[in-house]
């Protein structure tokens, strides 16, 4: 039993839930705690681990704080790097909730750096004013640890590890709970309503700085459950993440260059002095830039040149990047840093208003794995951790639905014992390549540069898979399974399924990219093709994928037509 909640793991089936939350990052953490006291509350997290693209966030959280800056002038930078397609509504709920949850912040324990007392500032990219707040680089681990904290001292929740949500429980249109895969079994969970927070989907691309669980999961689930899909072409693509032979990636923090560095090519000039913010442009532009400049020089990385930071700035505001640098042989104080594009942030996800609300009733949606309209086609950076805790805030005015009236009571339970395999001899090793050679195809053909051929190759060849993937007996059977059943694997099939269904889940959340990405035929932000390379005005709209539908478009949601209607 937990001590603090009164619940132990058996109440996960005998209690009846008010509401699922679906991730543990900083989304799902905040909405559990924003969610109302007298709630019965279930948070699922599919990894035994800590692990979440939350807890990696290094740069900040944007907010106005300086008597010099405005809620205004953080709204038109919002809206200038979402190159047009921000829904205006979103952009000023942001950035008048964001200082209010500063301070909430402050109040639940978060210890942002200070300087002489006051909260430090820092510049980044397309930020017009120093209001990105942090923990030196270790921001989103602080974030995270400090809303763990606060979660486990709260006796209506119930925070449930090594959980993964296989299906969301769709009835009558409404959201009545999950399909779960506990350890060896396959069961069903009732609920008033249910939480996606389960990240983006970076991981879909073999260059990036995401965690291997951020392989587009919710998308996949919400589509499967009925839900509108908004705005999938839109891919964050950071400049700087590190490129290093037989070096795993990770982010060098854009703060790093709001400080001071500056990018150099192989010749030792600026990549990116064509463009109006020079090193401090938009992400997109800055990523262009040196895509084009490596392609143009036949290399695979550009320069990033620290030396004109202190070391004292350095070691004070950037301990973990310049530790981990030298753990890798580097010294960034006597070289370039290697850096290459890398993917990073998803604009698009799970259509949700301002209350978070999904089409399909009793479904919400909360930070990366949602489009909330605020991002447009390229995010602003630091805006993405306090998106997470600006929609979590709207938790507190949930609605629910009522109890389903399906009896899953454990006196009306079937179990059944499986032997099933996955069909290939070689098991664990096809699944876990397959796996691999989607992330090559997706970063070949879906990367910082896109063409109507490659991704069109790559939509035929998808679509053709998964349809093949969906054949397999123990996808059937869980696609299937009766909401009374229990369904018990062995270890061999209980390893198999689980990646039969991070194939399956990436094909989906992959498929759905690339409609997306053909279906624009304009560049603009975190697309760009090379055979419509400018921003054309009939495309500044939303796209919009509802299933048994053509792929259509959405206007820009403006202030007079809001909230809008899913």
């Amino acid at each position: 039993m937990d001590l603090n909640t009164g619940f132990n793991k058996n109440d996960i089936y005998s209690t009846n839930w008010d509401v699922i939350v679906i991730g543990a990052g900083a989304a799902g953490l905040m909405s559990s705690l924003e969610l109302p006291s007298n709630l019965k509350i279930l948070l699922l997290n599919r990894n035994t681990s800590k692990r979440s693209s939350s807890r990696w966030a290094q740069g900040g959280m944007a907010a106005v704080t300086r008597i010099e800056d405005s809620e205004d002038i953080h709204a038109n930078d919002t809206i200038k790097a979402g190159a047009g397609l921000c829904d205006s509504e979103a952009v000023q709920m942001f950035v008048q909730s964001a200082p209010r949850l500063v301070d909430r912040l402050l109040k639940l324990g978060m210890e942002f750096d200070r300087t002489s007392g006051k909260l430090s500032t820092t510049l980044e990219a397309a930020h017009t004013h120093r209001r990105v707040l942090h923990v030196k680089d270790r921001t989103g681990k602080a974030l995270v640890d400090v809303l763990n904290e606060q979660v486990d001292q709260r006796g209506n929740v119930l925070h449930q590890r090594g959980i993964r949500v296989t299906q969301i429980w769709v009835e009558r249109g409404k959201c009545a709970g999950v399909q779960v895969l506990d350890g060896p079994a396959l069961r069903w969970i009732k609920a008033k309503a249910v939480v996606l927070a389960t990240g983006g989907g970076g991981h879909l691309f073999a260059n990036t700085t995401n965690p291997t669980q951020a392989a587009g999961e919710g998308i996949a689930l919400a589509w499967k459950a009925g839900a509108c899909i908004e705005d999938l072409e839109f891919f964050q693509f950071h400049p700087t993440a590190l490129k290093l032979d037989n070096a795993p990636s990770f982010l060098i923090s854009e703060a790093v260059r709001g400080e001071g560095a500056v990018l150099v090519d192989s010749f030792g000039e600026s990549p990116v002095a064509h463009l109006e913010g020079k090193d401090l442009a938009s992400r997109d532009q800055v990523s262009r830039a040196l895509f084009q400049a490596m392609q143009k020089q036949k290399v695979d990385h550009i320069g990033l040149d620290v030396k004109s930071i202190s070391v004292e700035d350095v070691e004070a505001r950037f301990p973990s990047i310049f530790q981990r640098c030298r753990e890798l042989g580097l010294e960034p104080l006597k070289e370039a840093i290697p850096v290459a594009p890398s993917a990073h942030y998803w604009m698009g996800g799970v259509a949700t208003n301002l209350k978070a609300q999904t089409n399909v009733k009793g479904l919400f949606a909360i930070g990366e794995v949602a489009c909330t309209g605020l991002h447009g086609a390229n995010r602003l950076a630091s805006n993405s951790l306090m998106e997470c805790l600006v929609f979590a805030n709207q938790m507190r005015n949930i609605e629910l639905n009522d109890f389903i009236t399906s009896d899953i009571s454990g006196n009306n339970l079937s179990f059944n014992k499986s032997d099933l395999r996955f069909s290939k001899e070689q098991g664990t090793s096809y699944l876990s390549k397959e796996i691999e050679k989607l992330r090559q195809l997706c970063w070949r053909e879906a990367g910082v540069d896109r063409s109507r051929k490659g991704m069109s190759s790559a939509l035929t060849k998808v679509k053709r898979d998964y349809q093949n993937l969906l054949k397999e007996p123990l996808l059937d059977l869980v696609f299937s399974q009766s909401k009374n059943a229990i369904n018990q694997f062995d270890e061999i099939a209980r390893r198999d399924l689980n990646l039969l269904l991070d194939l399956s889940n990436r094909q989906m959340s992959s498929l759905l990219m690339l409609e997306a990405c053909l279906f624009r035929k304009e560049s603009r932000g975190g697309h760009f093709r090379d055979d419509f390379p400018t921003s054309v005005p009939f495309w500044q709209c939303h796209t919009l994928q509802t299933r048994g539908k053509n792929i259509h478009t959405r206007p820009i949601v403006n202030e007079a037509e809001f909230p809008r209607n899913l």
